[in-house]
């Protein structure tokens, strides 16, 4: 596949706050990208460096070759849709879908009027006068209809209830399939979108914790539950990175995988062996991290 983002080196600082922190990467075309990490760890800033809206303080940024900054050949290839996406107070929802197609060329009309009555956004309401849902929709449907070759969603659909959630996360599968493009999604609900994701970049304080493909990562760890001494004996000499444990129980969760030996060993144990959530490994993963980083200081 080819390349059409890359990040060398990349920093931000604003006065004495690191917000992104020294991070590389490469983005692919045709897949789909999960920008996962708490609530300010860096995700939106990252997001603004790779769309030109801001000036690394160090490091380079690259899509399709060039930078992004001020360079309209580039960002006319390029969706942004945020959460916080504010407008003015007379703009109404079809003022915004009349002038998407002049800032998108692969704008599809019909695609838009399609998610329009499935997220039933009034068209002549004023924008200050809907909901906080329906605002979102109108930000993930001008993502979707845009059918730009990198879209970037900085978690818009925060403001939409679960069923809507899921309807977008719907809608955006059966367009990426019949429609390939890159999609990078920003969010901290790894749970709802784990099963959208081709490849996992992880952030956290700024810093990049976990850069691999979402396949390789769900089978990298497993949950290891029984006595407490069958437990012990079974994750022996292998990576922990949770446990819990209550009376003569324990559960630990090992990273890599299990081969089929292991496996028979765990049930002549009487050891049961539970799959890891990405969203489990991810907020376990991250916890090790700070635990790790806070013991150094």
């Amino acid at each position: 596949m080819s390349t059409v983002i890359e990040a060398t080196g990349l920093t931000k600082n604003f006065g004495t706050f690191t917000a992104v922190d020294d991070v590389s990467f490469t983005i692919e075309e045709n897949r789909i990208y999960g920008l996962l990490g708490r609530n300010g760890a860096g995700k939106t800033t990252i997001m603004q460096l790779l769309t030109g809206q801001d000036f690394a303080s160090s490091g380079t940024v690259t899509v399709y070759g060039e930078s992004p900054v001020e360079n309209a050949r580039v960002l006319s290839n390029v969706s942004f849709i945020k959460e916080s996406q504010k407008y003015p107070d007379n703009v109404k929802a079809k003022h915004v879908l009349a002038a998407a197609p002049t800032f998108f060329g692969n704008w599809n009309a019909e695609l838009a009027d399609e998610l329009l009555a499935a997220f039933r956004v009034p068209l002549d309401r004023d924008m200050k006068k809907l909901s906080r849902g329906q605002v979102s929709a109108v930000g993930v449907i001008v993502g979707l209809a845009s059918r730009a070759p990198i879209t970037f969603f900085d978690e818009p659909y925060l403001g939409l209830d679960a069923v809507a959630r899921q309807l977008f996360y719907d809608k955006l599968l059966e367009d990426y399939a019949e429609h390939p493009r890159t999609v990078i999604l920003s969010t901290h609900l790894i749970d709802e979108v784990s099963d959208l994701l081709e490849h996992v970049i992880l952030i956290d304080e700024g810093r990049i914790l976990i850069d691999t493909d979402a396949d390789e990562l769900r089978g990298s760890a497993t949950t290891v539950v029984g006595r407490s001494a069958d437990v012990a004996t079974f994750v022996e000499g292998r990576e922990v990175i949770h446990r819990d444990g209550i009376g003569g129980l324990s559960s630990v969760t090992v990273t890599g995988q299990l081969s089929s030996a292991d496996r028979a060993a765990a049930v002549a144990a009487n050891l049961e062996l539970a799959p890891v959530s990405l969203q489990q490994l991810i907020v376990r993963l991250s916890s090790l991290e700070t635990t790790s980083e806070g013991s150094k200081s």
